[in-house]
């Protein structure tokens, strides 16, 4: 299995970008489908963004047109670019690896986004 860490989360007004990055240990990082997710108090977890080993992509409506995935697989990280943030994209985003029939995330990384 890989191990995964999120980095790049912070405050950010309205409007305004951040670009979170998760790292993975591991050499079948390759292999693996990920994902972007994330979670605010007292909802579930939501899909934000999805990249396949072959780099196909799938977003929520809701950031389609403003966040971007992406993957590297020779240095074993992938990104989301958030642009156009709104308000209602503060939450905790975590990275999830999956491979079937494993599963990782990450520890979450904070995004607060002031109106």
């Amino acid at each position: 299995q890989v191990q995964l860490v999120e980095s790049g989360g912070g405050f950010v007004q309205a409007g305004g970008s951040l670009r979170l990055s998760c790292a993975a240990s591991g050499s079948t990082f390759s292999m693996y489908t990920m994902g972007w997710y994330r979670q605010t108090p007292g909802k579930q977890r939501e899909l934000v963004a999805t990249a396949t080993s072959g780099s196909t992509t799938n977003y929520a409506d809701s950031v389609k047109g403003r966040f971007t995935i992406s993957r590297d697989n020779g240095k074993n990280t992938m990104d989301l670019q958030m642009n156009r943030l709104k308000p209602e994209d503060t939450a905790v985003y975590y990275c999830r690896a999956t491979r079937w029939p494993y599963e990782s995330w990450g520890q979450g990384t904070q995004v607060t986004v002031s109106s």
